[in-house]
């Protein structure tokens, strides 16, 4: 059992934890933290990494519950977000493959953070073909006996700083920019296929 924070599009480290643990809590309680992974993804384009981040609903009172978090529709993020990763990734073997699983998540409007990331985390297991069991946190810091507290190692600013190995598959960019390591789970699928559970079962493996 493992107890994750909530992101969108998550990381190849927080994906290979879905793997390992057939029982997953989210912590939909903790106040929402900027610059993470909850509302941002990783992937890489022609001139290198670019986060996609969801914008939301910013608050004047005291903090938010990642729970009660909406997202902002200010701007046309979605569209912004499909052209990005089409433009990206549109030359990879297996966009078109993922193409209907996934562009529902840049047409359909959600109100929650947390409901968007959730609906993208089913939908990732079920192309990796895992059926970990999700459930929420019934409150902040109630971690339950013999669960693993991982809700904050996987972040931006714990880069290298993980248990996880990244294994090198060929990236759309690769003769370019080299290898870029621990992307969003897109740029695994995109490039990978159906070899995508199997480089993350060996990374977790190290």
């Amino acid at each position: 059992m493992i107890l994750l924070s909530s992101a969108y599009f998550p990381n190849l480290e927080y994906c290979a934890q879905l793997l390992e643990h057939n029982e997953v809590i989210i912590e939909q309680h903790e106040h929402f933290i900027k610059q993470t992974y909850r509302n941002r993804a990783v992937i890489l384009a022609a001139n290198g990494s670019v986060p996609l981040i969801v914008p939301v609903v910013k608050g004047r009172g005291p903090k938010t519950a990642m729970k009660d978090l909406r997202i902002s529709y200010d701007e046309d993020w979605q569209r912004n977000h499909w052209r990005t990763i089409f433009s990206a990734y549109n030359s990879s073997p297996f966009l078109e493959f993922y193409a209907d699983d996934l562009q529902q998540f840049f047409s359909k409007k959600y109100d929650f953070l947390l409901d968007l990331n959730m609906e993208i985390l089913d939908k990732i297991c079920e192309l990796l073909e895992i059926s970990p069991k999700f459930s929420f946190t019934e409150e902040f810091e109630q971690i339950p006996e013999s669960c693993v507290n991982y809700r904050e190692n996987i972040s931006p600013k714990n880069a290298g700083n993980s248990n996880f190995m990244n294994i090198e598959y060929t990236q759309v960019f690769s003769d370019k920019l080299g290898f870029s390591p621990n992307l969003s789970i897109l740029d695994l699928l995109f490039n990978t296929g159906p070899q995508s559970w199997s480089l993350l079962d060996d990374g977790r493996k190290k």
